[in-house]
């Protein structure tokens, strides 16, 4: 039997939203703990709220969100079990998408990414820590959906909407920080290279490196009664500029 015209534009309107939902989540815009309010998510996003509803019910499903007694959704807080278990997962994965990605890669697309590094350098200098914080996801998933390879950009973005929320921890508390030159910067420059190992390198050190801090302070916190927010995240992240 065919599916009614307006059923079709609702799944497609909840697969907007879901898919706006998961850019927030990924890129930090929703704190740990954080309460989902349909009626304002609807009211941000210009749309009623079943389709709100329906899009935070697929992300229960995705692990990103969970449901309390009295019908109500907060963001998930990762335990620091489950955000290593998701970070032994990105070592493996993400050096890969990347190194995928080098033979698809030309000047203009490093360009790119090193327009969006300069955004984040400058977010961090001006303590703009949301924008730093997306201009880090901005970053990595520029570089990883280059790849073409849309299972692995898929599990990967699961992955991020778990431990998304977490990233709002990263500034002030465990700002990354490197010995020598920002890992982003040894990307670029394997990247202009084609030099396959040092991209996977520089992906991996990334993460290893420049998360040294961060773990330390989630290690700090793990288990802690932290208070949720209470209202949802709607400021206005700036976007980055094209090349």
């Amino acid at each position: 039997m065919a599916i009614s015209k307006p059923s079709v534009v609702r799944s497609s309107l909840t697969a907007q939203v879901y898919r706006t939902l998961r850019d927030r989540l990924m890129s930090g815009r929703f704190q740990p703990g954080e309460r989902l309010k349909i009626g304002e998510l609807a009211a941000d996003l210009g749309v009623s709220e079943t389709p709100v509803r329906e899009a935070i019910l697929l992300l229960t499903n995705d692990g990103a969100v969970e449901m309390k007694a009295g019908y109500y959704f907060l963001t998930r807080r990762l335990s620091l079990a489950e955000y290593m278990e998701i970070r032994r997962l990105r070592l493996l994965l993400e050096p890969l998408a990347a190194v995928e990605a080098l033979p698809h890669v030309d000047a203009e697309f490093i360009a790119e990414l090193q327009t969006i590094h300069a955004t984040l350098v400058r977010a961090e200098k001006e303590r703009d820590y949301p924008q730093a914080v997306k201009s880090n996801f901005d970053f990595h998933f520029t570089l990883y959906r280059r790849s073409g390879m849309s299972q692995l950009t898929d599990i990967l973005e699961r992955l991020w909407i778990q431990a998304g929320p977490l990233l709002n921890y990263l500034y002030p508390h465990g700002h990354p920080s490197y010995q020598g030159d920002h890992q982003h910067t040894r990307i670029i420059a394997a990247l202009q290279a084609g030099d396959a190992p040092a991209l996977s390198n520089a992906v991996e050190q990334d993460l290893i490196e420049g998360g040294q801090q961060f773990v330390a302070y989630l290690e700090t916190i793990d288990g802690q009664d932290i208070e949720p927010v209470k209202k949802s995240s709607t400021k206005t992240v700036r976007r980055t500029p094209r090349a």
